[in-house]
Formats: structure tokens, sequence, C-alpha cells
């Protein structure tokens, strides 16, 4: 008797949705179901106003931070902020190749835009007897740089779709560490993650662990605010011709306090919440708000989003008093190339001092970088789709020598 292959996708703790195997039919579910939401926060917090109220006053750096990284690593979603196709051979990805005459079931996805909404839909069974289930992307993470990724309402919870895009190699993929032939629509998107891809929104229950949100209240993007502090009061002092209230220059924190900032989203995964997302106000010790992995010489910190923690092994930060992420980075201008940082290297390095330098027919005046600050695969962001690996290279900023690497060859 001929088997029949039955496809469920099953919500399970931990937020995974799997494809079944079964004897008894088939079946594709829905998405996961809405669940009753606790309260809301009853704290008021200090209004913040977006971006559009900082460039009457402050063209200048507000034009330009509009096309950084920081400012689109969450946009919501449209034909401006998704990138990948979603018409013809290249808007569909088979994962697992259905086999004609058997009971070997296939799964896909296909990229599709109806009335001016973009969904990603699975496709999963046998021929002849496929069921689908798609779900219209809301909310669209990453600048683009390296990929995107994908969220979708529930009523008021907020989830990962299964697909990414990867800039390089211009593909749809598995989102990074979905599990691999599988069709998964309930990845929970938590407070924390958010924080790191958006200015606010508001949780309604306080539970870290809760996806249920007020929808209105996501401001996406690292907006001005994340900086420099909700802006509400000191709109509202200008605008009564009034002197600067409440507003916050990195510019003027010490050392520390401008490292703590980067650090909230630059120091690496794993770390204790110790206070909720989203109240950590710039200025402040982020140790009373995160909790420090412990460290030691003998371990790695990921190269992926753990870039504080890896500039700070260096021996040209130890070397300094004021070295910080803003020595070399400019937040309001979007990301320059590699090269031109080798600028910065040489306002306190000779290139006569550098070795490959001084080989017959090297110049490297203009890329310190490469050598230095090598780019690295990352265990942090790796995609398996149809049993192929893609894993991301992320640039160091353990800035030394590395034995075997030149210019050219990361």
């Amino acid at each position: 008797m001929a088997r029949v292959v039955s496809f469920a996708l099953s919500c399970v703790v931990g937020g995974i949705l799997s494809l079944a195997v079964g004897s008894d039919g088939q079946q594709l579910p829905t998405a996961p179901q809405p669940r009753q939401t606790a309260p809301a926060r009853a704290a008021a917090k200090p209004k913040i106003v977006g971006d559009g109220a900082c460039l009457g006053c402050h063209k200048q750096y507000s034009t330009s931070y509009q096309s950084t990284s920081h400012h689109l690593t969450s946009r919501l979603a449209g034909p401006k902020s998704i990138l990948g196709p979603f018409s013809g051979s290249g808007s569909t990805l088979t994962v697992v190749d259905a086999v004609p005459g058997s009971s070997s079931p296939g799964l896909s996805f296909r990229m599709e835009v109806k009335d001016g909404a973009y969904y990603q839909t699975a496709i999963a069974g046998v021929p002849g007897h496929e069921q689908s289930h798609g779900e219209r992307i809301d909310v669209v993470t990453g600048s683009g740089k390296r990929g995107q990724s994908y969220l979708y309402w529930l009523d008021n919870q907020l989830f990962e779709l299964p697909l990414s895009y990867w800039s390089d190699g211009r593909q749809w993929i598995n989102s990074p560490g979905f599990k691999d032939k599988t069709a998964n629509f309930s990845r929970a998107i938590y407070p924390r993650c958010l924080e790191c891809h958006a200015t606010a929104i508001v949780p309604l229950s306080p539970d870290p662990l809760s996806n249920h949100y007020d929808r209105a209240s996501l401001v996406t993007g690292i907006s001005c605010e994340t900086c420099h502090g909700p802006g509400g009061e000191h709109v509202a002092s200008h605008g009564a011709g009034k002197a600067d209230k409440d507003i916050l220059n990195p510019a003027r924190f010490s050392r520390d306090r401008q490292l703590d900032l980067c650090a909230l989203c630059h120091s690496g995964a794993g770390r204790e919440e110790l206070a909720p997302a989203f109240s950590y106000l710039p200025g402040q010790p982020l140790d009373g708000y995160l909790r420090p992995v412990p460290v030691d010489a003998t371990m790695q910190p990921e190269v992926h989003g753990n870039q504080v923690g890896l500039l700070k092994r260096s021996r040209c930060y130890l070397s300094s008093p004021t070295m910080s992420c803003s020595t070399c980075h400019d937040v309001h201008l979007p990301e320059r190339s590699a090269a031109t940082y080798s600028s910065r290297c040489l306002t306190c390095h000779r290139v006569e001092n550098c070795t490959v330098a001084r080989m017959p027919g090297v110049k490297i005046e203009d890329n310190c970088i490469d050598c230095h600050m090598p780019k690295q695969p990352t265990n942090a962001i790796i995609s398996t789709t149809g049993g192929k690996e893609v894993r991301a290279t992320m640039r160091t900023h353990w800035i030394r020598i590395y034995p075997g690497v030149t210019a050219g060859t990361e």
C-alpha cells in the first residue's frame, strides 16, 4: 500500500514550525493563533517625535543620515524597501523537489505581489495535492547591504517570515537560523531583537519573551533619538523660543559612555537583560541595563555584532585614552569604503614602519584595513537552504597583525 504523506506546520516551544511526515492524509496548518494579551506597561515614557522634527534645525546631519545603514535597518514594507524579485523565475525558491508519481513531498516558496502588498507563500505536498500558506510582509529588517529579513503581523503579534533575501548572489535563502526543508511561520520577534533594528515599540506585556505589541507605536530604523534621546521636550522648548532642554549629545559623553551607546547593539548577543528593552538612555552605564557576558583572554568574540568587544582587545584602543567608535565612524554619513579608513590609521602609524609596504611594487598606504581588520566568517549569520550553506563574512574590529593575510585576499 502506497504511503500517503502528510504535511503539518506545527507550533512548538521555541517558535518552530516544521514540516512533519505522517500517514493519515494531508494538512497544511495556518500560522500561530493570537493569544490573550497582557495589560500594557503603565510607566510613561518621554515623547519620541521622529526624524522629521530634526530636519528644520539640523538639515545637514538629518539629510545625510537618511541614507545610512542605521537609518535603513528597518522600514515598512513597500516597493522602495523590499529587495529581490517578486515575478519571473527568480521569485520562486524550491528547497525540496517533488517526485512525480511518488509519495515524496516537495517544498517551495513563492514571492508574490497581491493588491499592492508583498507576500511569502509556502507550497508543500506531492504533485497534484499541494497545499499552501502565505503571509504578508509588513516590516523589512536589514539595510540590504548584506541582505534583508522580513516580519509579519498576526493581530498584535510579530513573527519572522521563513525566507530572507541575500544580496550577495541576489538570491532567496532560508532566514538565518531556520531549519532547512521546513516552512516556519512562527518565530516570535521579541523586544530585545527589535531594539537594534527599531527606535521604539510599546510591548503589551512586561514579559521579555512576549511578542505582543501596540502596532501603531512602531518607529522603524535607528533614528536620531536612539542616540540623542527622546526629543519631545527639546522640540517643544525650541518651538516656544526657550533654551535647549533634554537633548543629549554623545560627542560630550566620556569615552566609556560613548562605547556603551554603541555596545547596546554592537557587543554581541547572549547578555542578560536587566531592564526592559527600549528603556536604555544614552549616556548611562550599559552594565545597569545588560549584564555583560564574562570573557577571558582565550575566548574569541563573535565577529558579528561584537565590534565593541573586539575593538577593546586591540592594541590601538588600549594604547589610546580617546579612541572610540567615532574615531573612524561618522554615524551621520553613509559608510565609506574600507580603504578610506586608512587615513585614520596613518594619523598614528607611519607607512614606512610596515614591513609589507617595504616590499617591491607594493603600495598599501590606502589599504591598512584589509590586512589588519580582515573579513572573517561569522557563526551568527548562517543559512542552509536546500542543503547549501550561506555564511556571512564580517570585518573584524580586533585590530592587529594577521599572519598570512594581505590586502585584497580576504
